[in-house]
C-alpha cells in the first residue's frame, strides 16, 4: 500500500489526532459514525476506501468500519451514516469483522474490554479507479481489490476507553 504523501490529510472536527473519541461516537454512547474530512489527495484520485480499525483487539485486530468506492469529488462524511449496503452518493459499506465472525455492514463504534484503552485508526486510501465489488463484500476481498490501485493514504488515530 502507499503511504502519505505529507499533503493528504485525514481529519475529524470531533477529535484530534491521538486524542479520544467522545463517546457519542462509540458502542456504548450512540454509536453514530464521526464526521471525517479531508483534503491533499493526488489530482487524478477516483475515489477513496476507508477503513477504521482497532490494532489493540486481544484476539487480533478488529475492523470496524470499511467504506469502498467514496466518489473522488466528496473531502467529507457527515456524521452518523446510514448502514445501508450501498450510499446515494455510491459508496459501499463491507462487511465489518475481526477475530470472531460479525458480519455487520457500517460504522461499529470503539468498544474495548473494560479498563482497556485502545487506539482506533481510521485510513484512507486515495484510489486510481473504483473496486469492482459488491456491497456487503468482506474486508479481504476489498484489501485484495486495492491492491495496485491505491495512489496515496492518510490515517487520522482516536483512542477510547470503556470505563
Amino acid at each position: 500500500m502507499a503511504s502519505s504523501n505529507g499533503h493528504f490529510l485525514l481529519q475529524s472536527p470531533a477529535f484530534a489526532d491521538g486524542e479520544p473519541i467522545p463517546s457519542l461516537y462509540a458502542a456504548e454512547g450512540l454509536d453514530l459514525s464521526p464526521p471525517l474530512r479531508w483534503s491533499g489527495e493526488p489530482s487524478h484520485t477516483s475515489c477513496f476506501t476507508l477503513w477504521m480499525e482497532d490494532p489493540d483487539a486481544p484476539e487480533g485486530h478488529w475492523i470496524h468500519w470499511v467504506l469502498f468506492n467514496i466518489p473522488g469529488s466528496l473531502h467529507r462524511l457527515p456524521a452518523g451514516l446510514e448502514r445501508q449496503p450501498q450510499l446515494a452518493n455510491g459508496a459501499c459499506h463491507a462487511s465489518c469483522g475481526g477475530v470472531l465472525q460479525f458480519p455487520r455492514l457500517g460504522y461499529q463504534g470503539p468498544r474495548p474490554p473494560e479498563g482497556e484503552l485502545h487506539r482506533y485508526a481510521f485510513l484512507l486510501y486515495a484510489m486510481n479507479q473504483p473496486l469492482l465489488l459488491l456491497p456487503g463484500s468482506c474486508p479481504v476481498a476489498v484489501r485484495q481489490a486495492m491492491q495496485g490501485h491505491v495512489l496515496a493514504s492518510a490515517r487520522l488515530v482516536g483512542t477510547y476507553a470503556n470505563r
